[in-house]
């Protein structure tokens, strides 16, 4: 993302666009200075000392439920920038952008972005040539201008526009906001997940991390998954190292041994793919921070919330007569799914795992930990935030792990339920409770798609009452350092209540806008669902969930992949 000033735009030894000041704007001979564009036909110019910088148009992350004028959030040298379509502000008819177009970045008491066709120049007026927005009416409403400039640089009439107000017509919020009107909220992270905690259940439940290995499934205890990371593009491979282990990865600055859990069940090896992901599994040890090792599986599908009353331990004719990195069994939908828990304290008492951990001892103080290690020293938990990370019409969200109570496939069918808002799917019988299920897509206004196996429905606890969101796919658990997470920009009221945060990872590259999930649902919302438990019949059979077969336990034969 090019962030340079247009060559030509300055004026050597004049104020430097942003400056503030007596003379800020204004020539020691006493001339005006304004920076002019074009959209359209029409010129158009802001006051200097407004203009902070003007970049080309960087790449952006839409939000959803802001005004359609806006373009999306982008990176400016770590600082999150709205970005505003000028012609929408305007009303104005679309027009693609080229190599001309600019982003102009204004002062509105935060700075915004505003595209415009082209930028002209810096052009300097005398006070006489200024002239009252209310001598003229011109291409835009009189009340969005500070006034106007005659007969000056070619042009029979300049429009001087006034920024602040542009923004505050379409971001009435984020206006107010700059004006001090608006009271930010303290506490971020911490505020909400202890808010989160307080409701949760206090069950005989555990929560699993399912995950597919050769077609069959098997699952962590959540309390042992650190986090889940896609697989990266770069593994430093070493040689005369055992085949189960693949070799050290950087996360975030640390390094992380990876295993393959194929290799370790002795399975047929396969190429990588985008569904491939790294469990991060951390076995805690006294007065440490626990040693941790990547485990690479096929797919990773769900977060299970079940009862530990469905738990069996492995049947002894299974066991091979020593520790065993299968704990349990666990009987879904009425035996005819099992689950093979695994066991983290088993696992890292194997030899892969240890010649993993030995491994990463032995880099530690290698060229390829050596930037890492003073990081790692300092850091720890409280630094840090854990996002499930899910998509949504092709942009990425997040919410904290806190809130989410399970993740589960979508059943093939839904019980509608009559006088409820158009995006509540329906119900569905979520282990004898009865759980209302929201299209997120229809909540963030986006178009409905078709029914995949890709999407998931992310179980929230919304205000006390467990509710279902359906989403396009969930993609991974982050751990996150909180210093890259920073407010959003308040564009609108109902943005600002769902979508108060963004994370600003690897240098801007990457934005995840995090959802906060009580908003979600209003008091009307959640009392009409609330009321439509008895349209559903608690003691009916689970629907059937789509997705092909289920894997068997480990040792009880294969099935086929999912």
């Amino acid at each position: 993302m090019a962030t340079t000033p247009d060559a030509g735009l300055g004026r050597e030894g004049g104020p430097t666009p942003g400056t503030s000041g007596d003379t800020a704007g204004t020539t020691e001979d006493g001339f005006s200075q304004f920076v002019t564009f074009h959209l359209g036909g029409e010129c158009f110019a802001f006051p200097m000392e407004t203009v902070l910088e003007i970049i080309r148009v960087p790449s952006t992350v839409s939000v959803p439920l802001t005004p359609t004028a806006l373009v999306g959030l982008a990176n400016l040298r770590g600082t999150v920038l709205p970005v505003v379509d000028l012609r929408r502000t305007l009303a104005l008819e679309d027009r693609s952008y080229d190599d001309a177009t600019r982003v102009v970045v204004v002062d509105c008491g935060q700075p915004v972005g505003l595209v415009v066709d082209r930028v002209a120049r810096v052009m300097n007026v005398e006070p006489d040539n200024i002239e009252s927005a209310q001598s003229v009416q011109e291409t835009v409403r009189v009340d969005l201008l500070t006034g106007v400039v005659k007969n000056v640089d070619g042009h029979d009439l300049i429009q001087l526009l006034d920024a602040p107000k542009l923004v505050s017509l379409q971001f009435e919020t984020m206006a107010r906001e700059a004006a001090g009107e608006a009271a930010v909220e303290a506490g971020g992270f911490a505020a909400a997940a202890a808010g989160v905690a307080k409701q949760r259940d206090e069950d005989d439940t555990i929560q699993l991390v399912s995950l597919a290995v050769d077609g069959q499934e098997y699952a962590f205890a959540i309390h042992e998954v650190d986090e889940i990371v896609r697989v990266p593009e770069q593994i430093a491979h070493v040689p005369h190292t055992q085949s189960h282990v693949l070799g050290l990865i950087n996360l975030r600055n640390r390094l992380l041994p990876l295993v393959s859990l194929r290799r370790i069940f002795s399975l047929s090896e396969l190429p990588l793919n985008e569904n491939n992901r790294v469990v991060v599994v951390r076995l805690k040890t006294d007065g440490g921070d626990g040693q941790r090792v990547g485990i690479v599986v096929d797919q990773v599908r769900e977060v299970l919330r079940v009862s530990a009353s469905v738990q069996d331990r492995l049947p002894s004719i299974l066991s091979r007569g020593e520790v065993d990195e299968i704990g349990a069994v666990c009987r879904l939908e009425g035996g005819k799914r099992l689950v093979s828990i695994l066991s983290a304290g088993a696992l890292f008492q194997q030899k892969a795992f240890q010649d993993a951990l030995e491994l990463q001892r032995q880099h530690e103080g290698s060229e390829v930990a050596a930037a890492s290690e003073e990081d790692a020293a300092v850091q720890d938990e409280t630094d840090e935030t854990q996002l499930v990370v899910y998509q949504l019409a092709s942009q990425e969200y997040g919410v904290d792990i806190h809130s989410v109570q399970e993740i589960i496939r979508v059943p093939e069918t839904l019980n509608r339920v009559p006088k409820t808002p158009e995006f509540v799917e329906g119900m569905i019988n979520l282990r004898g409770m009865v759980l209302p299920v929201v299209e997120m897509r229809l909540r963030f206004g986006f178009r409905r798609v078709e029914r995949n196996d890709r999407q998931r429905i992310l179980v929230l606890n919304v205000s006390g009452v467990r509710t279902g969101f359906i989403v396009d796919s969930v993609t991974e658990v982050l751990r996150v350092p909180r210093s890259a997470v920073e407010r959003s920009p308040k564009l609108s009221e109902e943005q600002d209540k769902l979508i108060g945060e963004v994370a600003n990872l690897n240098d801007g590259k990457r934005m995840i806008l995090v959802l906060d999930a009580e908003p979600l649902l209003d008091h009307q919302e959640l009392a009409a669902l609330k009321g439509t438990g008895a349209d559903v019949q608690a003691d009916a059979p689970p629907p059937k969930a789509g997705g092909g077969r289920k894997p068997k336990a480990a040792g009880a034969g294969k099935s086929s992949a999912a």
